[in-house]
């Protein structure tokens, strides 16, 4: 394995006897995952899931926000919808952007491949290692 010095960032996820209601801390910030009534939990928060396509959506739009502002295209919002498909053989998220502005469409061909480059979207398409341990 390579070697390991500092922690990109960290994270930690607390759950009690309650179904399914998890304290998630993520570096100086905490929030609340759960899962849907639909199975148990009690809605409290989002779905292991639905962090998992915050993560990917939120980097998105950091990304394109910092391409967009070096280049000083005139854009004021940008949005990021994401689902989450389980197939048969593989699991499908699907991202759809959003631009409020005056874009060309070269300019929105070229920040489809931005959002391709954002850091969640290289883990999450690239080679993820898990290693699992006790305390």
């Amino acid at each position: 394995m390579e070697n390991i010095k500092e922690p990109v960032t960290s994270a930690q996820a607390q759950i009690d006897r309650s179904h399914y209601r998890t304290v998630v801390k993520v570096d100086n910030h905490a929030l609340i995952s759960d899962e849907p009534l639909t199975i148990g939990g009690a809605d409290a928060g989002p779905s292991p899931q639905g962090l998992l396509l915050a993560s990917l959506g939120s980097c998105t739009a950091i990304t394109l926000r910092m391409y967009i502002d070096r280049k000083m295209w005139s854009v004021d919002n940008i949005t990021v919808n994401l689902a989450l498909f389980e197939l048969e053989s593989t699991t499908l998220i699907e991202r759809q952007l959003s631009f409020e502005g005056e874009l060309s469409d070269e300019q929105k061909k070229r920040l489809i491949q931005i959002a391709d480059a954002c850091p969640v979207h290289k883990m999450l398409t690239g080679k993820i290692t898990i290693e699992t341990g006790l305390i």
